[in-house]
């Protein structure tokens, strides 16, 4: 997966990932965007819920909770979890 693009819901949890572009348009686009889903900013995968959707993530010190349909729309490069190297 080195070097590769994958949807954030894609991003095993407790693993590290580097946002690298949103594929969503308009007030979608715009509320990610205004959650701190810009490019370059790192997000944690941090559980998900019994059912499995949605997924929390933490994103600039907060947590969120996204929907799989919300995260798939964000592609990540992932990093390891000491979140230096890539894998």
């Amino acid at each position: 997966m080195k070097g590769e693009l994958v949807p954030l819901n894609l991003l095993p949890i407790g693993n590290f990932g580097i946002v690298k572009h949103i594929i969503s348009k308009g007030s979608n686009r715009r509320r990610l965007m205004d959650l701190g889903l810009i490019t370059d900013t790192t997000v944690v995968s941090l559980r998900k819920s019994p059912s499995g959707d949605p997924i929390a993530y933490e994103i600039r010190g907060t947590v969120i909770a996204l929907r799989s349909e919300e995260a798939s729309n964000i592609l990540v490069k992932i990093i390891n979890s000491e979140g230096g190297n890539l894998l």
